[in-house]
């Protein structure tokens, strides 16, 4: 039963990481830390948007927020996640 749980935890980080945009997120942030205006501009897509990806993410335990001042940066601090982004991302 005990695997059990460990398989659906790691289903709950591949469902997070199943929409493009999430996994564009994730990619990037893999290579840099930025904040939500950062990453709003480079997809084009609304703030609240981003918000809910980041938020998606955030629960899945894949970013974290580290706050300074009026702004969050945001980075990837699940090591699996980022291999699977390597993986999956290979140029």
């Amino acid at each position: 039963m005990e695997d059990l749980k460990i398989y659906e935890l790691k289903a709950e980080k591949l469902k997070a990481l199943a929409h493009p945009q999430r996994l564009c997120i994730v990619k990037g942030l893999i290579d840099n830390k930025c904040n939500v205006t950062t990453i709003q501009e480079c997809l084009g897509l609304p703030q609240s948007t981003v918000s809910q990806h980041l938020a998606k993410l955030k629960s899945a335990g894949i970013i974290e927020g580290t706050r300074s001042g009026l702004e969050i940066c945001y980075s990837v601090v699940d090591e699996e996640v980022r291999e699977i982004v390597r993986v999956l991302i290979k140029k």
